[in-house]
């Protein structure tokens, strides 16, 4: 396997890597193609088995108003016949890694369980747009103290409905 960062002539697989991982939404497959489409920035990878996209990570920028306060880490997705080996741990480690992901502060709306054992903790602040309580945000690297409501790019709340706190039905 290998992890490499994202080119567009990828977008495709991924798009189909996204409707396997997450059956019965196309919330993340519609996220990602819109931010593509609009040109937002991201940071990207894959992981890469015998010429198929398995594993899909991606990070978009984290606002404090106008400010840049971090990145948001979403979607992480593993191809269902390749889920509990591993892989989306390893592409996690990875990207963590990265100087552009390990210099910022790093916030995750997921399963406070899997996110835990990669050094999240549980966010007080900013407050999650998405999560009432901030019940499953998480953030790792996190100094803020004073209140606010973590922005996100626009697209995430496009297409087909908004982020979900893992647990919940859409």
């Amino acid at each position: 396997m290998k992890i490499r960062p994202l080119t567009p002539d990828n977008y495709p697989k991924v798009s189909a890597l996204l409707r396997q991982a997450f059956p019965g939404s196309t919330y993340e497959v519609q996220l990602v193609e819109n931010l593509h489409q609009n040109g937002k920035p991201m940071h990207e990878w894959v992981c890469i088995h015998v010429n198929a996209v398995v594993a899909y990570i991606a990070f978009t920028r984290a606002y404090n108003g106008k400010a840049l306060c971090g990145l948001h880490l979403a979607p992480l997705a593993v191809k269902p016949e390749f889920q509990k080996q591993g892989i989306g741990s390893e592409l996690l480690r990875f990207a963590l890694r990265q100087e552009v992901v390990k210099t910022n502060t790093i916030y995750v709306l997921g399963a406070p369980r899997l996110y835990r054992k990669f050094g999240f903790a549980p966010c007080v602040m900013p407050i999650c747009p998405f999560d009432t309580n901030n019940a499953h945000f998480l953030s790792l690297r996190n100094p803020t103290v004073s209140q606010f409501t973590v922005g996100y790019e626009p697209e995430f709340a496009l297409g087909a409905g908004k982020p979900k706190a893992p647990g919940k039905k859409r």
